[in-house]
C-alpha cells in the first residue's frame, strides 16, 4: 500500500519529534560522568580510594563543597558520624556528573556500607550547565547507581540546601525547582528516602542568616551542628533498618507449633 503524501508528512514530523527527544535526552550533561583534572581532585580521589581498599566503610557522604566541609568541622564529624565507620566523599565544586564519574572509579566491591546520604546539585544550577530538572536527574542517577552497586543500601537523599540570602535570590528559585522534581522522580525506589532539612537554615521570614551560611551557600560550624543532629537519628534508623531484614531472615520458616487440642476445654 502506497503511503499518501499527508501520511508521510506525519511520519516525518513524528520521527523528528522522537529525535528531537532523544537529542535532548543525551544532552543532559548532569547524567553523563566526567572527571575533572584539578590536582586536588585527583589526590582526593584516590585517597578515597585507599580507604574503601581497607574494607572499613558503612556510610557514605556523598556532595560537594557542602559536604566537602565537614573535614574542617573534625569534632562534629566525630559526634554525628564517626560511630557509623564513614567516609567522607563530599568534593569542592562537584556536580552530579563528577560525582557520577567518582563512583565509577573507585573500588566499591572493596565495601559493603549499609548507609548513604546525598546532598548534590547546587553546583549544577549554579554555574547554569544544567537545568533545575536535569540536576534532579543527574541526582536520581546517583541513587539508581547506588542501587545497582549495594541492592540493601539504605539511602537518604537530602533535597538541596537553600542559597542565596533572600527567597527569592535567582539561585534560591532554581534550588527550590531542582527540589520540587525529586518527589516523583525517587518515587517507588527501594531504601530510598528523601529528606527535607532545609527549613531550619532559615528564619522566620525564609532569610538565610550569615551565622548559619556566612557567604549564604556554605555552611557555618552552627549550620553544620545543625545539620548533624538532624540526620544523626535518621542515620541511626536506617542503620537499624539495614540489619533488620538478616534478623528477620534467621527466623523465616519457624513456626510455632501447637498441640490441635491446644486449651481446649
Amino acid at each position: 500500500m502506497l503511503m499518501t503524501p499527508k501520511r508521510f508528512c506525519r511520519c516525518v514530523a513524528g520521527l523528528l519529534i522522537l529525535s528531537l527527544a532523544v537529542s535532548a535526552q543525551a544532552a543532559n550533561k548532569a547524567v553523563e560522568p566526567v572527571d575533572r583534572k584539578d590536582g586536588w581532585w585527583v589526590k582526593r580521589q584516590a585517597e578515597n580510594t585507599e580507604q574503601m581498599n581497607k574494607g572499613d566503610v558503612e556510610l557514605l557522604l556523598i556532595g560537594d563543597s557542602i559536604t566537602h566541609g565537614w573535614d574542617k568541622q573534625k569534632e562534629l564529624y566525630d559526634k554525628f558520624f564517626g560511630k557509623y565507620k564513614p567516609i567522607n566523599l563530599g568534593f569542592g565544586g562537584d556536580q552530579t556528573q563528577h560525582v557520577l564519574w567518582r563512583l565509577d572509579h573507585l573500588p566499591l566491591d572493596k565495601i559493603q556500607p549499609k548507609v548513604a546520604q546525598i546532598m548534590i546539585g547546587t553546583n549544577n544550577i549554579g554555574t547554569k550547565t544544567t537545568t533545575p530538572k536535569e540536576a534532579a536527574e543527574g541526582i536520581a542517577a546517583i541513587v539508581k547507581k547506588l542501587q545497582t552497586q549495594y541492592p540493601k543500601l539504605q539511602i537518604i537523599v537530602l533535597k538541596v540546601f537553600p542559597r542565596d540570602e533572600k527567597p527569592d535570590g535567582e539561585r534560591r528559585k532554581r534550588v527550590e525547582e531542582i527540589n520540587s522534581y525529586l518527589p516523583a522522580m525517587l518515587k517507588g525506589l527501594k531504601n530510598v528516602e528523601l529528606v527535607d532539612i532545609n527549613a531550619g537554615f532559615l528564619d522566620k521570614e525564609g532569610n538565610l542568616p550569615k551565622t548559619i551560611m556566612k557567604d549564604f551557600l556554605h555552611p557555618g560550624k552552627e549550620g553544620y551542628e545543625y545539620w548533624g543532629g538532624k540526620v544523626e537519628p535518621l542515620i541511626k534508623a536506617k542503620f537499624a533498618q539495614y540489619d533488620a531484614p538478616r534478623d528477620k531472615q534467621s527466623r523465616r520458616g519457624q513456626r510455632i507449633l501447637r498441640p490441635r487440642n491446644w486449651l481446649r476445654g
